[in-house]
């Protein structure tokens, strides 16, 4: 009886609670140490300010499960956000993370499973409670109301009335519409005083020449260089210079910031500029009006080194302010959901440096008044328009030809700044791969002497037909005509493999040919279960370097596949990925089986990573996030999905740059069953084998994420996946002692204590987490290599990974 009476005392009293988060805030705007928000949908996720203009908590992503720990407009339908935490990582977090108010480290971010994502730094003290104050800034303050922290002081991508940008300050563009981790475009206050809009070469924060500056740098006594950026509490926006001048931003007409919200934001597309909205109107029909923007047209701006604000190839333009990238007609982007990226390369390489091969294969597409601005190699005066295109034709170097003013300008990929601006006044010449194509596969040198007498026989045999009685006409025929029945017999009597012509970009080579490239395959470059690699220089082709691989053990029976796989490979190839080795051409002849790749300069990821200097922690992320896209390429992008089947450091190849290029891509394909060997029937190499080759399941991409997985483990340590020689057992196996080290949590002796990848250590924990959800035994629970960028980019919230091997482990 007593326990009912209790508990019916405990649910009537539940009927009058309220959240937590609403508890421990006053009308003033204050905050209680020790409140805490989830991120949950609804008004219990965030604290007001005391007019309710702006809020503070979780923000749920427009279609999305993710939120956002942001302070935004709350009273607008839009809730536009004006400041995000984490936003140097992954900005967008789980359902049910949690940020907590604490008195020692102020506001800590934590995922669902606890784990720390991001809290605020300040130097020292005690916080005694958070403020919400009505001009959006999210204060903590110590007993006396010192502050200690404040998101004014810590801007991501838009600043507001009452808000300075101090020296060395700066805003960042967020990466897209839907995704807040850190764009490529930045706004800075720099210690010159001069206010400037920069691209950055990401992932580090190195900068490229400004695309707007406020030339506030001062005279010799420095007397009206620029101090902070001031937008003051009435809406105007200045450079504040150190005699007490101001240098206004834009001439534009005063919004006042007393009837009007007001904000100036850093878009995600480079644009720096200043929005109004009345604050009276408050519903769906009114929305955010532009004031002013700098620069005044973005698209005209040249980046000197690296990209505008439209990806590679592709074409910006300008509408309402704001610029647009196009592809050329006919081409898409290679990432259709990023609008401001890449698009494919469209011309040829100078492995078809054949003109004859140039006019079957490609034509002219001629745009006015277009240009990219900078990747020219030659310049040409005086030209014509004329000769201006002839030229670029002919070279298998140029990919667009820009004329203008009697001037000819001709370019090479890939080609940056691209732009369309009716004051430009130019004829670009852009050459493009015709729509259907085929490519002649060259034949043996007595084949091609054969075939030209041929040719010379039939242009010789016409005119005689037309000058002699009918009675000679009537021989000659059945004399030609016997002679085509021999020569077409004796062809299927006596085939050969170099009489296919291929719907590919593919370049058919003679054994000889190969033979005398590679001195005799002198050179060798390595060597796997697949065959050896050796070093070749194609004199046919200027010189050009490149590898030859000789294929081990391919049998007369596999021919049709190895064709067909090829076939397969070719259009694949005609993108030219970037994260993907190219294959130039192969040669088919009797039993010799060899495939010529492109050469790279700085050999492969094995070389890279192993050797005796340990490569930078940003240079490893890169590699990562490069054979990742590779991957997804294979996997999910290209018409035909392509298995590696072999992922490893060794088949992972550096660049000038060292941009990871995934080599032997659908090389595993082209081979028999038991070609591809280690120890076991399968395909891969000992140490990143998926475990369901050995249990006769059914191989998916999802043996490729394995491999990653693994590969991902190296990259981020430094060391093989099995190590037996001057190392403990613990750690002789690299996948099971990380995991250890995560459990255990002591990733530092995972980088082996390494400074730069330890002060990311929100990053390096993320890239942990997905390497052991890559290794998972059940395939099922390993994501798709779509889903693994996401991870690595912090778009998609990456939980507590179980066991790797939960069949093999205990614990």
């Amino acid at each position: 009886m007593a326990f009912t009476v209790r508990l019916l005392l405990l649910l009537i009293a539940s009927l009058f609670l309220v959240p937590e988060s609403l508890l421990a805030q006053n009308n003033d705007g204050k905050v209680a140490v020790g409140a805490f928000l989830v991120a949950t949908a609804g008004n219990s996720s965030s604290w007001l300010s005391p007019s309710g203009d702006f809020a503070f908590g979780f923000r749920q992503l427009e279609n999305s499960d993710l939120f956002l720990l942001s302070v935004w407009y709350a009273k607008i339908p839009d809730k536009t956000i004006v400041w995000f935490a984490n936003g140097d990582s992954h900005a967008a977090v789980a359902k049910g993370s949690v940020v907590n108010l604490t008195a020692e480290s102020g506001l800590v971010l934590t995922s669902p499973q606890g784990v720390q994502l991001w809290r605020s730094e300040y130097p020292s003290g005690v916080v005694a409670f958070g403020v919400v104050n009505d001009t959006g800034n999210f204060v903590l303050q110590d007993g006396k109301s010192e502050t200690l922290w404040e998101t004014f002081n810590n801007p991501t991508h838009t600043v507001l009335p009452g808000q300075d940008i101090e020296k060395g300050g700066k805003l960042w563009s967020q990466q897209s519409q839907t995704n807040f981790s850190k764009g490529k475009f930045q706004l800075r206050m720099q210690d010159d005083g001069n206010l400037v809009l920069v691209t950055i070469n990401l992932p580090t924060e190195f900068a490229n020449q400004p695309y707007y500056a406020s030339d506030t740098t001062g005279d010799l006594n420095s007397s009206t260089a620029g101090t902070k950026l001031e937008f003051n509490s009435l809406g105007y926006m200045y450079v504040l210079r150190e005699n007490g001048e101001k240098f206004n931003i834009k001439d534009a007409t005063r919004v006042s910031a007393t009837t009007f919200y007001l904000r100036a934001t850093l878009n995600f597309d480079g644009v720096f500029a200043l929005y109004s909205h009345p604050k009276s109107y408050t519903d769906n029909n009114v929305s955010w009006s532009l004031v002013w923007s700098v620069p005044d047209n973005i698209c005209s701006m040249t980046i000197e080194a690296g990209l505008g604000v439209c990806g590679y190839n592709s074409i910006c333009t300008l509408q309402n302010q704001r610029p647009t990238c196009k592809c050329l007609t006919n081409y898409s982007l290679q990432d259709p959901s990023h609008p401001y990226g890449n698009c494919p390369d469209f011309t040829q390489g100078c492995e078809e440096d054949d003109l004859t091969v140039t006019k079957d294969l490609y034509e002219v597409v001629m745009l006015t008044n277009t240009d990219w601005a900078t990747s020219y190699y030659m310049r040409l005066n005086p030209s014509t328009s004329e000769s201006c295109n002839q030229s670029c034709f002919g070279d298998c170097m140029c990919a667009v030809a820009i004329f203008r003013a009697g001037y000819c300008w001709k370019k090479k990929l890939p080609l940056s700044n691209g732009r369309q601006d009716g004051k430009l006044n130019t004829q670009a010449f852009i050459k493009v791969r015709k729509g259907n194509f085929t490519v002649p596969v060259p034949q043996l040198p007595n084949q091609d002497d054969k075939k030209r007498k041929n040719q010379t026989t039939l242009i010789r045999i016409g005119p005689a037909l037309l000058g002699t009685s009918v009675f000679v006409n009537l021989m000659l025929s059945a004399i030609v005509f016997l002679g085509f029945f021999f020569i077409y017999r004796k062809k299927h009597i006596r085939p050969t493999s170099n009489q296919h012509v291929w719907d590919s970009n593919l370049h058919a080579f003679s054994y000889e040919e190969l033979l005398k490239a590679t001195n005799g395959f002198n050179e060798e470059l390595g060597k796997g279960a697949f065959g050896v690699v050796y070093k070749g220089i194609l004199q046919i082709f200027s010189g050009v370097q490149v590898a030859v691989k000789k294929l081990r053990f391919v049998s007369q029976d596999s021919e049709k596949e190895f064709k067909a796989e090829l076939n397969i490979i070719g259009r694949l190839m005609i993108t030219h990925h970037k994260n993907l080795v190219r294959l130039v051409g192969y040669c088919d002849e009797e039993q010799e089986r060899l495939l010529v790749y492109e050469f790279l300069s700085n050999g492969t990821l094995a070389n890279y990573l192993f050797a005796d200097t340990r490569p930078g922690w940003r240079q490893r992320i890169d590699v990562a996030y490069g054979v990742a896209r590779g991957l997804q390429y294979l996997h999910e992008e290209c018409s035909t999905q392509i298995i590696h089947c072999d992922i490893k450091p060794q088949n992972i190849l550096l660049d000038d740059y060292y941009n990871a290029r995934i080599a032997d891509f659908g090389l595993a394909k082209l081979l028999m069953m038991n070609q591809s060997r280690t120890r076991t029937a399968i395909r891969g190499t000992k140490g990143y084998v998926a475990p369901e080759w050995f249990r006769n399941m059914p191989i998916t991409t999802k043996v490729d994420v394995y491999s990653f997985g693994v590969v991902l483990l190296e990259v981020i340590c430094c060391r093989r996946s099995v190590e037996m020689e001057n190392i403990s057992e613990e750690r002789a196996i690299l996948t099971n002692w990380v995991y250890d080290c995560y459990l255990e949590g002591v990733l530092d002796a995972v980088v082996d204590y390494e400074v730069e990848a330890l002060n990311e250590k929100t990053t390096l924990e993320r890239f942990i987490m997905v390497a052991l959800w890559c290794i998972q035994e059940d395939p099922s629970l390993r994501p798709t290599m779509r889903k693994v960028m996401y991870m690595l980019e912090g778009v998609v919230e990456v939980h507590v990974p179980p066991s790797p091997s939960p069949y093999s482990r205990t614990g």
